[in-house]
């Protein structure tokens, strides 16, 4: 807990797997109170044993965010349970790797309702709460596909983008009405997480994260920083800036690039089959925990995002060496 007397209660969409879980863990370990949400019961008590086991409390709440009565009942069953929920994250998502050209309507309408309408639903029924209190940080789980799209990826990305600019607008808002809910957004790179496993696919060999890859620990330190912190927003790791920098200076060449080196890149040398069961529509059975199949190439640490943690200190640290290098030179001119 960061400044708190008491422990914070928490709302985790996705917390069944991935990112998600990675990110119950983060909190888990400082004392938080975790309304559990997410579609597969099997993750979600595995995630709950993990939190009892080490001494806090989870509830466990079967839910697809792309309901929003469901959203808003589970709302009400946290607070029921742990009191005023202090901090929403979403992060909740399912795509499908395939060509546009070969996307079905109720394909694209699904990854919609899950990636971004779930986090609307997800967002309204926090400031339904969070607003009469005027407290609360809601986090919403993005990615440098927020503002820069791939190939093979286009619900997914477009539904990133629509965040994004939900985000703006309801930002825009909290201010005008001096609310103090706070709203972020935190990019992330590619991540090792269970998706490229249970994701519905078209392509012939198995997807894989764009390297570089690193492991959901670092999304979930981001998160929880992103939460107690008062940024617009959080860039994590370099591939983040580099793509959305990128896309700011020179869209077209990324295109040509993308167009060139994404579609192979976001496949391995395994063959895949087309039969084996996807999440959605449904949740694949199991507990899949946080991590993926790309565990030998994924890092465990961004410096980039270190660094942006700590840029008032490191601003600082310049600013002095420069004041230092200016005296100096300054006496030797003398």
């Amino acid at each position: 807990m960061d400044n708190h007397s008491k422990p914070e209660v928490v709302v985790i969409t996705g917390a069944s797997a991935g990112v998600g879980r990675a990110t119950v863990r983060e909190f888990a370990r400082r004392g938080a109170k975790i309304g559990l949400l997410a579609r597969g019961r099997d993750g979600l008590e595995g995630a709950r044993h993990e939190v009892e086991t080490g001494g806090g409390q989870a509830l466990v709440l079967p839910v697809d965010v792309a309901d929003a009565a469901a959203v808003e009942a589970a709302a009400d069953a946290v607070e029921r349970e742990f009191g005023a929920i202090d901090i929403w994250i979403n992060n909740a998502m399912v795509s499908v790797f395939s060509p546009a050209k070969e996307m079905t309507a109720e394909e694209f309408r699904r990854v919609t309702e899950v990636t971004y309408l779930g986090v609307v639903y997800g967002t309204l029924s926090a400031l339904r709460r969070m607003l009469t209190r005027d407290r609360g940080a809601i986090v919403q789980v993005g990615s440098a596909l927020a503002y820069r799209g791939i190939p093979l990826q286009a619900a997914y990305c477009a539904a990133k983008h629509a965040i994004q600019g939900f985000c703006d607008s309801l930002r825009c808002e909290l201010i005008h009405d001096g609310s103090k809910v706070h709203l972020t957004m935190v990019q992330l790179p590619a991540l090792n997480t269970p998706q490229f496993g249970w994701t519905k696919s078209r392509l012939p060999r198995k997807a894989q994260p764009v390297p570089p890859i690193f492991q959901p620990e670092v999304a979930a330190e981001a998160i929880y920083w992103a939460a107690h912190q008062k940024r617009r927003e959080v860039f994590v790791g370099l591939p983040t800036v580099e793509a959305i920098v990128g896309n700011e200076i020179a869209p077209g060449l990324l295109d040509n690039y993308l167009a060139h080196s994404a579609i192979e890149g976001q496949q391995t040398g395994e063959l895949d089959d087309p039969n084996r069961p996807n999440n959605l529509y449904e949740p694949v059975a199991g507990d899949h925990g946080a991590h993926g199949t790309f565990g030998d190439r994924a890092r465990s640490v961004s410096v980039q995002f270190w660094a942006n943690k700590h840029r008032a200190a490191l601003v600082a640290v310049a600013g002095f060496l420069a004041l230092g290098l200016a005296l100096f030179s300054n006496r030797k001119r003398l």
